[in-house]
C-alpha cells in the first residue's frame, strides 16, 4: 500500500498538532491555584473568577455547539445569523480551543483553512494568519484541537472554512483577550 501526498500531509499535520508544547508553570502556580481553589482571598475577587470560569465554560460550550452543527446534513441548508460564540484568552497563555465538525457522512479530501485575527497565532505555526490544509472526516464528530497564543491585547474572529466539492461552510468564534 503506498501513502498519497495527502496522506503524507495530514499525517504531518496530526504529528504537529498532537506535539504542541505544554507551557511550564511559573513559579508560584501552584501556590496560586491552590489558593484560588480553596477560595483564599478577597470575595470579590472570589466572584471574578467564578463569574470568568462560567462564562468561559459557557462560551466554550456555544463554540462548540456552533461548531458542531450539521456540516453536511443538507447542503441546502441556509447559514443562520447566530450569535457568535466567543472565548476569552490571556495575553501570552496558550489556550486550547476544540472545534468539532460534525459530518453525515464521511468526507475524503475536505479543506480546511483557519483564519486567526491580528496578534493570535497557532502553536507551532508563528506568524501565520491563515493555515489551511486538505483532510479527511470520518462520519460523525471530527475534533479539532487548535492551541492558540495571543500576543497583543486586540482579539478579533476567528473563521474555520471547511470545504468540499461544492460545499461549504465558515464558522467563526469571536476571540477577546482580557
Amino acid at each position: 500500500m503506498h501513502d498519497t501526498d495527502t496522506d503524507k500531509r495530514d499525517r504531518e499535520l496530526l504529528a504537529l498538532l498532537g506535539a504542541y508544547p505544554a507551557p511550564e508553570p511559573d513559579e508560584g502556580f501552584y501556590e496560586r491555584a491552590l489558593a484560588r481553589a480553596t477560595h483564599v482571598g478577597s470575595r470579590r475577587q472570589r466572584n471574578r473568577w467564578l463569574a470568568a470560569g462560567f462564562g468561559s465554560a459557557l462560551a466554550a460550550g456555544l463554540a462548540l455547539w456552533m461548531i458542531a452543527g450539521a456540516f453536511l446534513g443538507n447542503p441546502d441548508l441556509p447559514q443562520t445569523d447566530a450569535p457568535i460564540p466567543g472565548i476569552t484568552m490571556a495575553l501570552e497563555e496558550p489556550r486550547t480551543v476544540n472545534l468539532v465538525f460534525s459530518s453525515a457522512a464521511a468526507l475524503e479530501r475536505a479543506t480546511l483553512t483557519v483564519s486567526l485575527p491580528d496578534g493570535v497565532e497557532l502553536a507551532g505555526f508563528p506568524g501565520q494568519r491563515e493555515i489551511s490544509w486538505q483532510t479527511s472526516l470520518d462520519a460523525g464528530k471530527n475534533v479539532l484541537p487548535l492551541t492558540l497564543i495571543a500576543l497583543t491585547p486586540a482579539g478579533g474572529e476567528l473563521t474555520a472554512r471547511l470545504e468540499h466539492e461544492h460545499r461549504n461552510r465558515t464558522f467563526r468564534v469571536r476571540v477577546n483577550i482580557g
